[in-house]
């Protein structure tokens, strides 16, 4: 008998507290399955997007390496479109605009180079795709003398391993300013910040020497 009392004291003791937090807990539940359910459904659909945009970029790929005519070149360019349109989000996206950036240069289209360019930069996820495609954006704006303009892309962060190529950049814009002492300056620069290893040190030093050798130090 004492074993029932106690038994219905519980239970009485559950139904007032169910009674007074039962409907909060209920939502609680409701809202962390729904979490759940948002945060399980987010990750299949990033996974789909990205096998999906693996496929695209594949795709442009075999496009590029075709190079066969102009029907290639486009369809470079509309998988770059296609992927920024669906698949901004994936990192594909920004290689994507990089192959076709390069297709665009390679057929004397510099427009859509410079717009596929343009693109990583603003849009870009990772500061090294961003790096290369200001890199390569300052290149084209060299070619069309438009050098303040390249200046001014190269002004900004860059990632340390991008000093060097950044630096050799900006000597061959103030090379065409005929800018050589603000040149020598940059290709120094570029030569200190370049592996000793890497083959391109060798282009770096015949510039620099081409315009004079290193620059003359200030006296102490």
């Amino acid at each position: 008998m004492a074993y029932d009392l106690e038994e219905q004291e519980q239970l009485a003791s559950i139904k007032a507290w169910w009674s007074k937090y039962g409907n909060l807990l209920t939502w609680v539940v409701i809202v962390a399955l729904a979490a759940y359910a948002a945060w399980s459904g987010w990750g299949i659909y990033q996974s789909k997007q990205s096998q999906q945009a693996a496929q695209l970029y594949e795709e442009q790929q075999k496009a590029a390496d075709a190079k066969d005519n102009a029907k290639d070149n486009a369809k470079v360019l509309r998988a770059a479109t296609d992927m920024q349109e669906k698949f901004s989000g994936t990192a594909y996206a920004q290689m994507s605009a990089l192959v076709a950036a390069k297709a665009a240069f390679d057929a004397n289209d510099a427009d859509n180079a410079k717009k596929q360019l343009q693109w990583v930069i603003d849009h870009g996820r990772d500061a090294e795709y961003k790096a290369i495609a200001a890199i390569r954006l300052a290149g084209i704006l060299l070619d069309a003398k438009a050098y303040d303009d390249a200046l001014k892309l190269l002004a900004g962060d860059f990632p340390a391993q991008f000093a060097g190529a950044v630096a050799d950049r900006r000597g061959d814009i103030l090379v065409a300013q005929d800018k050589r002492d603000e040149a020598r300056v940059a290709y120094q620069l570029a030569l200190d910040k370049t592996d000793e290893r890497n083959p391109g040190r060798q282009l770096i030093q015949l510039k620099l020497d081409a315009i004079g050798g290193a620059p003359v130090k200030a006296a102490a």
